[in-house]
């Protein structure tokens, strides 16, 4: 959104090669920071440096169907395993590399728009994560779709997929965030089984509000953090290596280009008065209680 449609900051719309360039510096800029953490400060801080990656789970239409299924695989590779698979396999998903590639070939050009890790500097990304932090939000259901030729490609028109929501998923926030809980639970168990069970911490996960909630009664998001941490909890008894969690977030503030109009804390925000008071919202009180607990206190809101 950064290089390619320009929407967030720096709001350059590059298209072509944008969104992969930057991915490119941040990959390896990413693996500098680690190399130089692990041989300067690791031995006299005992400290770990890893990588918070932002992803949707992507779910075949039709678990039935092949092409489904592989469209669905192919959302997550092109998402996630975009920056997760150099980390820990050492290059982007074949998946990525084959079809970027025959788009650039079908586009008359001589190399391929997805920039290509040399053998050194694959062997200097892979294993650079001490642990694997995710913020995840909602789901999308996925089919295959083709897109026509296009004189300005963009990294959207890449993986030929078509993005769908279930009208019938609560979507209490922004248009694009659906409560969509068991989302979560395959996106985890995918991560444990194609990057050999990292450490993983939950850096992001909550939902906005569409209307500002003069009552404070934000039961919506007390409903989203139940659904989404006990499936967290049911992807800890399926073997998945959760060490922490992170609520988005604990304040109104800033969002991207969305400004102060997006509401994703436990705590509202007053923007107009020049102190900007907080007020706690129900959802504060009861993450409290998780808090407390380490957990869900009331045994009846966890089912596996």
């Amino acid at each position: 959104k950064g290089y390619d449609t320009g929407e967030h900051a720096p709001g350059l719309k590059l298209g072509r090669c944008g969104a992969y360039k930057a991915a490119h510096h941040i990959i390896k800029a990413h693996a500098k920071v680690w190399h130089s953490y692990n041989d300067t400060w690791r031995s006299e801080q005992q400290g770990m440096v890893g990588i918070s990656l932002t992803s949707d789970w992507g779910e075949p239409v039709d678990p039935h169907s092949q092409t489904d299924r592989v469209a669905a695989e192919r959302y997550i590779q092109f998402h996630l395993g975009w920056f997760a698979n150099p980390i820990y396999k050492g290059d982007y998903p074949e998946v990525m590399k084959n079809y970027v590639g025959k788009k650039s070939t079908q586009q008359g050009l001589g190399t391929s728009r997805l920039p290509t890790f040399s053998v050194q500097e694959k062997t200097y990304i892979k294993g650079t994560s001490d642990f694997l932090g995710i913020g995840h939000f909602t789901t999308r259901y996925v089919l295959r779709k083709s897109f026509p030729f296009l004189q300005v490609p963009t990294y959207h028109t890449d993986y030929d997929l078509a993005e769908l929501v279930d009208p019938k998923w609560p979507a209490p926030g922004p248009k694009w965030l659906y409560s969509v809980p068991w989302g979560f639970r395959r996106l985890l168990n995918f991560i444990k089984t194609q990057y050999g069970n990292p450490l993983i911490y939950v850096t992001e996960n909550g939902v906005s509000e569409k209307v500002q909630c003069t009552q404070l009664c934000d039961e919506w998001r007390i409903e989203y953090l139940k659904g989404y941490i006990n499936e967290i909890l049911k992807a800890l008894n399926d073997g998945v290596n959760v060490k922490g969690y992170t609520a988005w977030s604990l304040l109104d503030k800033f969002e991207w280009n969305k400004g102060f109009s997006e509401r994703f804390g436990f705590y509202h925000v007053d923007f107009k008065n020049k102190n900007k008071p907080r007020y706690p919202k129900a959802s504060a009180d009861y993450y409290k209680k998780i808090i407390s607990a380490n957990g869900f206190p009331n045994p009846r809101e966890v089912m596996s």
